[in-house]
């Protein structure tokens, strides 16, 4: 363990006095104050849109506050750009990745460095930090090939590349596995024993209470307290995040139907030098069931959900939807067969919504076929329509933003992943793909995200659940199975197996 608190002096290395930012009606950050010291590690805790990211925007100079002032090491400053920032000694990671998709790792990370060096001594850089921190990555990747976790690893690489006095982490972990996290939490804790302090903003409250020193708590963009985790339950910094406890799951009882998907001997070769193939997965989900895949990210779910909703054409016989072939099937064509098949990814801005559009236009992506909605007729867009589908998903499922003409990328992360799910619940599924349906998403919206996944079980819908969060996994599904190295583990009932058996299955350490 890492003796933080000597390096805490009266002096704080970063203070935040009345900062404020409004768009438009909305006051996203409203009069904020908060002070980091050296060697301190600071959560900034709140709900999905309470004004957390915009806060950390506004310190990396990403977004001009409206009022408020800034110190550093006690001197006031104006952070007017990201590269103001970086020169004072402040590194940040994004909860959406600012990578660029057609360059290489290195590429992306050389676009942040203000100093200019030879991308094979950079390359060698990135080597070295990356396996230092225990957060592999290859160089030389392209960045459209690496699955969102992978994609993690590269923002908080390059940031720790520019060997900060300040880091910012904007939901570090949303997408790591519990042995990654530990790793990471060995690196932050050495980096703030040397005098690097950290903001550390993340929705897992056992994260926030093992590792953080102090708490700012965001309500409303204003703030509602301060506290020390360590001395709080996760009960406790739920209620003051929330203002509300956390709810009980319930668990509707639902008799398990017949078959809604089938995998069978899928095998698949990935045309990434650097992916995973799948080699020979078969899997079953029936109507009321729950079946939870867990892995290590970049273990082949990436190429699963590829072939699962269609962007990647198998044998037909390979997936089975309702006992159809649909293998050759493309995506269209498979919501086309009116099989109630819906498909949440992981990638929620790029593949679960277009970014420049707006809510009502993302809800059409998905829900134009839907004869109950006819949001189409006759090759026309019913804009009404789009409008009222929009607004229902916003409202039912307590999204924050402006409204149905919202961008998707004004959104908070969780936010739009709320939008995202509630977009495809609302559209009755017979049979569900999710992926990691509560990344970025508060404590409280995550509850009632999964409370909403069991009451479809209830329902009769058959649902597969890919996630790399085990408490997930153990709170909703019925059964479970570990992908890795492109192999699926056999699969078991939920109430049979224990999370230190899963942890040994994610490594590959299993016969099938």
């Amino acid at each position: 363990m890492f003796e933080q608190t000597s390096l805490l002096t009266d002096v704080p290395r970063i203070e935040l006095r009345g900062m404020t930012k409004i768009y438009g009606t909305m006051r996203a950050a409203d009069d904020v104050s908060l002070r980091v010291a050296p060697g301190e590690i600071h959560a900034v805790l709140g709900e999905n849109g309470a004004g957390k990211s915009t806060l950390m925007k506004m310190i990396y100079g990403v977004v001009a506050a409206d009022a408020g002032q800034l110190l550093w090491n006690g001197q006031a400053v104006d952070v007017r750009s990201p590269r103001e920032a970086r020169a004072l000694g402040i590194g940040m990671v994004f909860q959406h990745f600012s990578l660029f998709e057609t360059l290489t790792v290195a590429e992306n990370i050389a676009l942040a460095l203000d100093e200019k060096t030879s991308m094979d001594a950079l390359s060698a850089r990135i080597v070295e930090v990356s396996e230092r921190y225990g957060l592999p990555i290859a160089p030389q990747r392209l960045v459209h090939h690496l699955s969102v976790g992978e994609r993690q690893r590269v923002e908080i690489v390059r940031a720790l590349l520019q060997n900060p006095k300040l880091l910012i982490m904007d939901e570090p972990t949303s997408v790591l596995t519990p042995q990654a996290v530990e790793t990471l939490f060995v690196t932050l804790r050495q980096l703030a024993a040397e005098g690097c302090s950290i903001l550390y903003i993340s929705h897992k409250l056992d994260e926030i209470q093992s590792l953080c020193d102090g708490a700012t708590v965001l309500r409303h963009g204003k703030v509602s307290g301060e506290c020390s985790p360590k001395e709080q339950s996760a009960a406790q910094l739920a209620q003051m995040m929330i203002g509300r406890s956390l709810p009980h799951y319930e668990h509707p009882h639902a008799n398990v139907g017949d078959v809604r998907l089938t995998v069978s001997h899928l095998s698949l070769a990935t045309d990434d030098p650097f992916g995973v193939d799948l080699n020979n997965i078969s899997l079953s989900v029936r109507a009321g069931e729950i079946l939870g895949v867990a892995g290590v990210s970049g273990n082949g779910q990436a190429e699963l959900l590829a072939a699962l909703s269609g962007e990647k054409p198998v044998k037909a016989d390979m997936v089975r939807i309702n006992e159809q072939a649909v293998g050759q099937h493309s995506p269209a064509a498979r919501r086309a067969l009116g099989l109630g098949l819906c498909f949440v990814p992981e990638e929620r801005l790029g593949k679960g919504a277009v970014p420049s559009m707006t809510l009502s236009q993302n809800a059409l992506l998905t829900a134009y076929a839907s004869p109950q909605l006819k949001l189409v007729k006759k090759g026309l867009k019913q804009k009404a329509a789009m409008r009222a589908f929009a607004e229902q998903t916003i409202d039912t499922f307590n999204v924050k933003c402006s409204g149905t003409e919202a961008h998707a990328a004004s959104l908070s992360g969780g936010n739009l992943q709320k939008f995202i799910m509630g977009r495809e619940i609302l559209l009755a599924p017979k049979l569900m793909v999710v992926a990691q349906p509560t990344w970025g998403v508060d404590v409280g919206a995550a509850a009632f995200l999964r409370q909403k996944l069991l009451d479809l079980a209830g329902e009769g819908v058959a649902i597969l659940l890919i996630s790399e969060e085990l408490d997930e996994i153990f709170q909703i599904a019925d059964n479970f199975a570990a992908i890795a190295d492109g192999r699926l583990s056999p699969i078991k009932n939920i109430d049979d197996t224990t999370p230190e058996e899963i942890g040994v299955w994610m490594s590959g350490m299993f016969d099938n």
